[in-house]
C-alpha cells in the first residue's frame, strides 16, 4: 500500500470531458512504494504543486490532504505536464530510497546463460553488466556515489529511472523489475 506520493500535475478545474470540464479538482501522482500512477481528489481547500510529496494515509494522527484516491491511471492517461514531471519525480523517489534500488544492483541474478536482469536497464550492455557483476563480488555497493566511483558509471540512479518509466509506459518484454502490472 502506498503511504506517500509525488504530485505530477494539479488540475484545479478537473479533467476535460466531451461535455466540458468535470469541475472537481484533481491531482495526478505516482506512489513512492509500488510506483503506481493515481488520480487523487484533494480535500476541500487543499491545492498541490508539481513535485510536492504528500501523505496518502494519516501520519501521526494528522489527516492527509487528500479526500480519496479516485483510480489508478495508465501512462497514456497522464497529462503532458505530468509526463514531463514523471522522470524528476522518479529520480527523487530513487534517491530517497537508495537501499531498495541498490539491492537490485547488488542482487540481480542472471536469467539464463546469455541474459542478465541488469541488461534490462537502458544503457547497460554485456560489458557494463559484467563489470557490475565483477565489482559486486568484491563488495556490495553501499551508495550510488560508490557505484559511480568504482564502475566509472555516470548516474546509475538514472538507469533505474529509465527502466521504471519504460515499465510505466507498458514495456513489451515479460520482465517487471519495479512496477507491478
Amino acid at each position: 500500500m502506498e503511504s506517500y506520493a509525488q504530485i505530477l500535475d494539479y488540475l484545479p478545474n478537473g479533467r476535460q470531458t466531451e461535455r466540458g470540464f468535470h469541475r472537481e479538482p484533481l491531482a495526478l501522482a505516482v506512489g513512492e512504494t509500488e510506483l503506481k500512477l493515481f488520480e487523487i481528489v484533494p480535500r476541500t481547500g487543499a491545492a498541490f504543486a508539481a513535485g510536492e510529496r504528500i501523505p496518502l494515509v494519516p501520519i501521526e494522527g494528522a489527516a492527509p490532504p487528500i479526500d480519496h484516491v479516485r483510480r489508478r491511471l495508465t501512462y497514456d492517461e497522464l497529462t503532458v505536464a505530468a509526463r514531463a514531471e514523471l522522470p524528476g519525480a522518479l529520480e527523487r523517489i530513487v534517491r530517497a530510497h537508495p537501499e531498495r534500488y541498490l539491492r537490485f544492483f547488488n542482487e540481480a541474478p542472471a536469467v539464463s546463460r546469455r541474459f542478465h536482469l541488469l541488461e534490462l536497464l537502458p544503457g547497460i550492455g554485456k560489458k557494463t553488466m559484467q563489470q557490475i557483476v565483477d565489482e559486486r563480488k568484491r563488495a556490495p555497493f553501499a551508495s550510488f556515489e560508490e557505484m559511480e566511483r568504482r564502475l566509472h558509471l555516470k548516474s546509475p540512479e538514472l538507469l533505474l529511472v529509465g527502466r521504471i518509466e519504460l515499465e510505466l509506459r507498458g514495456v513489451p518484454d515479460k520482465y517487471r523489475l519495479f512496477v507491478a502490472p
